[in-house]
C-alpha cells in the first residue's frame, strides 16, 4: 500500500514539475497587447513614396514565438517585386505623358491593337 502511494504521489510529483515547465516555456495563454497605432517597429519614410529597396531593408524584430523568418523575407521579397513593376510601369506612362503621346487602348476579344508606327 505504501508503494502505491508513493508512485501516485512520485507521478503527481512529476506531472506538476512537467506542467510548470510547459506553462513557463509555452506561455499562459495571454493574448498580446493591441498594437499601438502611431508606433511602429520599423521606419519607412514619410517624405517620399516608399520603394522596393525600402521594403528590402526592413527589419522585423524576432521573438521567441514570432513568426517564420523565411516566410516573412518571402513575403518582403514578393512585396518588393510588386512595387519594382509599379514604379516601372509609372515611369513608362510618365514617359509617354511627357512625350504627348497617350497609351494604348486595352485590345478586346478578338480584336488586334493598331499602333501607329
Amino acid at each position: 500500500m505504501l508503494a502505491f502511494l508513493l508512485l501516485v504521489a512520485g507521478v503527481l510529483l512529476v506531472g506538476g514539475l512537467l506542467f510548470l515547465l510547459g506553462s513557463l516555456l509555452l506561455g499562459r495563454g495571454e493574448t498580446q497587447p493591441p498594437a499601438e497605432l502611431d508606433r511602429s517597429p520599423v521606419e519607412l519614410p514619410d517624405d517620399r513614396p516608399v520603394a522596393a529597396d525600402d521594403i528590402r531593408a526592413l527589419r522585423l524584430s524576432v521573438a521567441f514565438r514570432g513568426y517564420r523568418m523565411s516566410e516573412v523575407d518571402w513575403l518582403l521579397d514578393q512585396f518588393a517585386q510588386v512595387l519594382d513593376e509599379r514604379d516601372t510601369e509609372l515611369g513608362e506612362l510618365r514617359a509617354r505623358l511627357r512625350q504627348g503621346r497617350e497609351p494604348p487602348a486595352p485590345a478586346e476579344d478578338g480584336e488586334e491593337q493598331h499602333t501607329d508606327a
